[in-house]
């Protein structure tokens, strides 16, 4: 809850808009009781035979009552939907300005999925919560209790009964099925983790198993998950449906109260009383209708705040590099770097070449701990602004040439930009383009060879402003002639990185005078 309660905060709606869905809820809501109390005079009255003028208000007041319904249900949706997009909106913008000035460790250390599902869908149900939660149950309130007066007034015996019906419906059924929900998503997870496990030994090591005897049971083991999460299933699914059972049933209890209270009033029962006492319990429940929907839609809202509250929560790092040194020197375990070093890594794909160069980044723990002048890098919270980290897989986006390098420093000018181009070998390429570094890429990086990319996504280590450049494969996909030309560049210290430290993961050897370190493979220090 004091996840949901934060990611709610982010949300940032502004009261009166929230209080204004709330208020064309009760409209509608309202609207169908007052039009079921009305009714129910008019028909009863009309019965009587009355002249015709003593029932012409009533009846284009249910006229005017059956518009407002239908108008305001529309208003409803309207304000609750547009506080729900502005909300979005704020969240989202709240979520990716806390990851931007976080340390960046905190976010590389999820998955692209992870992350992905956390600013996308965990978002959505999030603001779900304030549309299919908050806002029903808000309107509920108001107008059961509209209601129970209403009929109190009436006979306080039938209040009292159509409220206890009330709390039935809207109270104990949501609570149930909320109770459900959350019984049947952990059983869900733990039944597809235990099958999953199972399943993938199975596949993987069929023929281990199969000489150890163990095949039968692992199969055994991954059937009996399987038909856990199917058992938690169906019991959500009975909950569910004794929960919208409940509803019709609390209905049927309170008009049937109502009959028995007409039946033992004193004296003879005025026709009108009856017609309310009958009628008015079957609107009175149509706010509350939606509270079991209502109650899943928190489970899983909570469920998504859990995931989301932990990033809006992360710890900003601090602004200005006055704590990092502008050149630092750079230690890990026996690895030192002076400023100004060059140093080239080797090894075969998968030893831990990336793993070293996330580690030195301040992105990745599994390499040791990382000093900065003799200092742990724990204490510079922003060390990416010294340190700067180039993948050979960073995405290139569908946009402009000019801002696909900039993602790198976002105040770039166009001729520094095109200045970067050319020092990497494209300036022909960018001459051939119609509007120069201002010409989209509207396939992203599928509108690049894989050299053109390589020497887009170093020419973005050109123009940031970090003292040290950590390159992974930046010359992979160019010829052999290129690939050392360009090689020799990056590693020269008057080339393409003058007075900055330098560290090279690749394949190929380095230029004479220039320090490796093979490595056979990475283990934590």
């Amino acid at each position: 809850m004091r996840d949901l309660l934060i990611c709610l905060r982010a949300l940032r709606s502004r009261p009166l808009a929230v209080l204004a869905a709330i208020g064309a809820g009760v409209l509608t809501a309202g609207s169908a009781l007052a039009l079921a109390g009305l009714s129910a005079w008019l028909i009863t009255m009309a019965w009587t035979m009355p002249p015709v003028l003593t029932l012409s208000v009533a009846v284009t007041a249910v006229r005017a009552l059956g518009i407002t319904r239908g108008l305001m249900r529309y208003v409803e949706r309207l304000a609750a939907h547009r506080v729900a997009l502005s909300g979005l909106t704020e969240l989202r913008v709240a979520l990716y300005t806390r990851l931007s000035r976080a340390a960046p460790s905190e976010s590389v250390r999820l998955s692209d999925g992870e992350l992905l599902a956390r600013t996308g869908a965990d978002v959505d149900a999030v603001g779900d919560a304030l549309v299919r939660t908050v806002i029903p149950v808000a309107v509920a309130v108001v107008v059961s209790g509209a209601a129970v007066g209403w009929l109190g007034f009436v006979d306080p015996r039938a209040g009292f009964i159509l409220a206890g019906c009330l709390l039935l419906a809207g109270v104990l059924v949501p609570w149930a099925v909320a109770r459900a929900t959350r019984a049947r998503a952990a059983a869900e997870a733990a039944g597809s983790e235990a099958f999953g496990a199972a399943a993938s030994a199975v596949l993987d090591h069929a023929g281990e198993l199969a000489v150890a005897g163990r095949l039968d049971e692992v199969r055994a083991r991954a059937a009996r998950a399987e038909d856990a999460r199917r058992s938690a299933v169906d019991r959500s699914a009975r909950t569910g449906a004794l929960a919208d059972a409940a509803v019709p049933l609390a209905v049927g209890l309170a008009v049937i109260a109502a009959l028995l209270v007409a039946g033992t009033r004193a004296g003879p029962v005025d026709a009108t009383t009856l017609g309310i006492l009958i009628l008015l319990p079957l609107s009175a429940f149509e706010a509350v209708s939606t509270l079991p929907d209502a109650a899943r839609q928190y489970v899983r809202s909570v469920d998504a705040a859990g995931r989301l509250a932990p990033l809006l929560t992360l710890s900003a790092v601090p602004s200005g590099t006055a704590s990092v040194p502008a050149h630092p020197a750079l230690r890990l375990g026996g690895l030192e770097l002076a400023p100004g070093d060059r140093l080239v890594v080797r090894g075969e794909s998968g030893a831990g070449k990336t793993t070293l160069l996330l580690a030195l980044a301040g992105l990745d723990e599994r390499g040791g701990e990382v000093l900065v002048d003799g200092s742990p890098a724990s204490r510079f919270a922003d060390l990416p602004t010294a340190v700067g980290f180039f993948g050979e897989a960073a995405h290139v986006f569908a946009t402009t040439v000019a801002e696909n390098v900039r993602v790198a420093r976002g105040d770039a000018t166009d001729a520094e930009v095109d200045a970067a181009l050319r020092r990497v070998g494209l300036g022909e390429w960018t001459d051939s383009l119609p509007h120069g570094v201002r010409t989209p890429l509207e396939h992203g990086a599928d509108s690049l060879s894989g050299g053109q990319r390589r020497r887009l996504l170093l020419a973005r280590a050109l123009v940031s402003d970090v003292a040290g450049v950590l390159l992974d494969e930046p010359t992979e996909h160019l010829d052999r002639a290129d690939a050392a030309r360009l090689l020799a560049e990056i590693l020269d210290p008057s080339g393409l990185f003058p007075g900055r430290t330098v560290v090279v993961a690749g394949h190929a050897g380095p230029p004479d005078g220039v320090r490796q370190l093979v490595i056979e493979r990475l283990t934590s220090a």
